[in-house]
């Protein structure tokens, strides 16, 4: 009579776990196949981000980047100078902005494009590349205080962003946009008085020049990661950007220094006779 002891039962345990193993690595691996993202998406409400962007108000670039080098973030967060205001205004201010990250990754395609077409046809070929390939899937994310940031198609001539867009994303409670890329109409936005901050002119429309590739992913713009839910402010000094779970810490750091600066610069202002600005109020 065959036995089925205690040595039989452990002699099968290997197999049973290696097969498990091997099964966990199939899987796995299906899984890597099809795409997978290793940085998870937090989502906060929009109470969430309304008290986050309180603690915000009035903070300049360089009183975060103090808050950032206070919680041992230093050189973390600075987008490269080339990402800059594409409009200023030196009196009131307005293209400053603090708001929370809302990202967007546009690529550039690789696909075959028609030659010469009529202009019916034109309109209907891009009218479908705008609605297919590279539509604004974002817009319905936009909601008071959010910031568009776009890693777009580097390199292409692109005008993912124009005067009509900026405006409607605008409607919606979008602050500013922030892209590593181009943008275009920059006259007519610089008249609407939305903040843009970009690394230059692109003239071309988007459809033949880029794809949309995710939303509310990771990216990367200027050399900074930015996530979804991230802190971003900018001015004449540039863009930074405010991890998300160090926000409180950064922003209380860099009120005080905001406030000393402003106490400073009022008596060297009265000493001067000068009036006051927005800077000091």
């Amino acid at each position: 009579m065959t036995s089925f002891g205690q040595d039989s039962i452990a002699s099968n345990v290997p197999d049973k776990a290696q097969g498990e193993k091997q099964a966990g690595s199939q899987d796995m691996e299906s899984e890597l196949r099809a795409g997978k993202n290793f940085i998870a998406t937090r989502v906060y409400s929009a109470e969430e981000d309304a008290a986050i962007l309180k603690l915000f108000e009035g903070l300049r670039v360089a009183d975060v980047c103090d808050g950032l080098d206070q919680v041992g973030l230093r050189n973390v967060g600075v987008m490269s100078p080339d990402i800059h205001p594409a409009w200023k205004d030196p009196v009131n201010l307005t293209h400053r902005f603090v708001g929370v990250a809302i990202t967007v990754r546009y690529v550039p395609h690789n696909l075959v494009l028609p030659s010469q077409m009529p202009a019916e046809d034109f309109d209907r070929w891009s009218g479908d590349w705008y609605s297919k390939l590279s539509p604004e899937p974002f817009v319905s994310l936009i909601r008071p205080g959010s910031v568009i940031v776009i890693d777009d198609a580097n390199g292409a001539d692109v005008g993912s962003i124009g005067s009509n867009n900026i405006m409607a994303w605008k409607k919606r409670g979008c602050v500013a946009v922030v892209t590593d890329a181009t943008a275009r109409d920059l006259d007519e936005v610089a008249l609407e008085r939305i903040p843009l901050y970009f690394r230059g002119p692109g003239r071309g429309i988007r459809p033949g020049r880029n794809l949309i590739e995710s939303v509310n992913r990771p990216v990367e713009v200027g050399g900074v990661l930015v996530r979804p839910g991230d802190v971003v402010v900018g001015d004449a000094d540039g863009v930074i950007v405010v991890p998300r779970e160090y926000a409180e810490q950064v922003a209380a750091y860099a009120r005080q220094t905001l406030e000393k600066d402003k106490s400073a610069r009022k008596n060297l202002y009265r000493a001067l006779g000068l009036p006051e600005d927005p800077s000091v109020k």
